[in-house]
């Protein structure tokens, strides 16, 4: 899928520099986690030659947390389609949902839990939802 050509010198420089990892919400929510006491691993593939990486990873328990952007990821309430090159976004944009569910369905098949976490979320609440996945029901 080519690139689509940004209309501005803004745009470029606000595409180039979009964090991949890190960025505040995930921040947030690793304090939130750390301050529980809970360590995990970060920015890591949960399974071998998969090249999907979750933000925290908690390989014992064998838990993937992804941490969504509203935007990349098409958030239900906060989602915007951008109108320059809208085709583009458009397709793009249902691509990386397309992906994370495959992505879902396939840590699932091989015995991971997966939590999502919209990066609007309160992180106490994020960090529960993790602590529930971290533990073992009845």
């Amino acid at each position: 899928m080519p690139s689509p050509v940004p209309d501005s010198a803004s745009t470029r420089e606000r595409m180039r520099t979009q964090r991949r990892r890190d960025t505040a919400p995930e921040l947030a929510l690793r304090r939130e986690l750390h301050r529980r006491g809970r360590r995990y691993r970060v920015d890591r593939a949960p399974l071998p030659g998969m090249r999907r990486r979750a933000d925290l990873v908690f390989p014992g328990a064998r838990v993937a947390v992804f941490v969504d952007g509203c935007f990349w990821h098409c958030c239900p309430e906060h989602a915007t389609r951008p109108k320059n090159n809208a085709q583009w976004w458009a397709d793009k944009l249902a691509a990386n949902v397309a992906r994370d569910r495959d992505t879902d369905v396939r840590l699932t098949e091989a015995g991971w839990v997966v939590v999502r976490i919209w990066e609007h979320e309160d992180p106490a609440a994020a960090a529960d939802a993790v602590e529930r996945a971290l533990t073992p029901g009845p």
